[in-house]
């Protein structure tokens, strides 16, 4: 048992270390607060790349709550990890707006139905879980029963309010911290 668990361990810090390596850019950067850094974390560059996707579903799939019946991704980089987890477990997944469209539709989650089915929200990454409170909220008002919120890195220190003020957990892959 122990060397099973050192073994995922370490792959764990593996992948920690890959993603770490391959999103993070050097330069000059101006951040959504209006700051510049130096440095910035590219999201996308492990969203768009087929093996290390693959390699993230496969890592999250035992993560997924027991008796969860749907994957919602957020738009927009939830989507690509949830359909990657899809793929993984077999499990139905909606597409989530952050907003819900005036035309077609005019829904809010595109694909699976949510409406009385335990699911369970997909992110890349969370910073402060504003986003994710304020969409979870509507999942919920569309009748989703949402308890969790599984995503690829949490920055935020673990500290998540709006969520908890929800009372919905998060569960990580990774944290900023990880990443190195």
């Amino acid at each position: 048992m122990a060397a099973a668990e050192s073994g995922r361990e370490a792959e764990h810090r593996a992948l920690a270390r890959l993603i770490g390596d391959r999103c993070r850019l050097t330069g000059t950067f101006t951040l959504r607060s209006g700051r510049v850094s130096s440095t910035y974390f590219d999201k996308y560059l492990f969203e768009s790349d087929p093996e290390l996707l693959a390699r993230v579903a496969a890592y999250a799939a035992p993560l997924v709550p027991d008796g969860t019946e749907v994957l919602a991704g957020l738009e927009l980089g939830g989507v690509p990890v949830a359909t990657a987890l899809s793929l993984a477990t077999g499990l139905p997944v909606a597409f989530v707006r952050k907003e819900a469209k005036t035309y077609g539709t005019a829904r809010l989650a595109e694909g699976a139905e949510i409406a009385g089915r335990r699911t369970l929200v997909v992110e890349d990454v969370i910073t402060t879980g504003g986003q994710v409170a304020t969409s979870t909220a509507e999942l919920r008002s569309r009748g989703a029963l949402v308890e969790a919120v599984l995503c690829v890195i949490d920055r935020s220190g673990g500290t998540h309010p709006g969520l908890d003020a929800i009372g919905c957990r998060v569960v990580a892959l990774l944290t900023g911290a990880e990443l190195g």
